[in-house]
């Protein structure tokens, strides 16, 4: 997908240079860093917040599991021995159970997770881009690039997005 947007973006720029009419002095870039955006921006934070609040319970569930199964496969290594077949047998049986519905419950956790974290970052991103295109109108700004192999810290506005996505409620 942003190799898409890259392929556009160097079309543009072809488009605008092969044109000849905009001297490069006139045209205004920016630069977004999609990643700090990510990571830094008060609608992130507020989203991994609710996320991790989300998500405790089954968490906590998890790691529960896991204790005990890790108490069954220490007591069958500790007395099995010691144990009749058929007690043995059953307990290995127990242990394999709650392995499977362990690592069932573990994927799912997972899976939900993954797609809520997917729409979380998908409202952010459309947000983001919002803010970003409100910026570029009231500043105008010609072109505004995610990604580029260099960029000068001088056309980098992601402070000013990240400002007005903390302001923007």
């Amino acid at each position: 997908m942003r190799r898409f947007y890259f392929l556009i973006i160097a079309a543009v720029l072809a488009a605008v240079s092969l044109a000849g009419q905009v001297q490069a002095a006139d045209l205004k870039i920016g630069f977004i860093d999609a990643d700090r955006v990510n990571r830094e921006s008060a609608p992130a934070e507020r989203a991994t917040k609710k996320l991790e609040k989300e998500f405790a319970p089954r968490e906590q569930e998890l790691r529960k599991m896991e204790q005990q199964i890790k108490a069954l496969q220490a007591q069958l290594e500790k007395d099995g021995l010691t144990m009749s077949e058929s007690e043995r047998r059953g307990k290995e049986q127990e242990l394999g159970r709650q392995t499977r519905e362990f690592q069932r419950m573990q994927r799912e956790f997972r899976e939900d997770l993954n797609l809520r974290r997917n729409e979380e970052l998908t409202a952010l991103f459309e947000r983001a881009n919002r803010v970003i295109k409100q910026i570029a109108e009231a500043e105008k700004f010609d072109l505004i690039l995610q990604e580029a192999v260099y960029r000068s810290p001088r056309i980098d506005i992601t402070d000013k997005v990240l400002k007005a996505l903390a302001a923007d409620k």
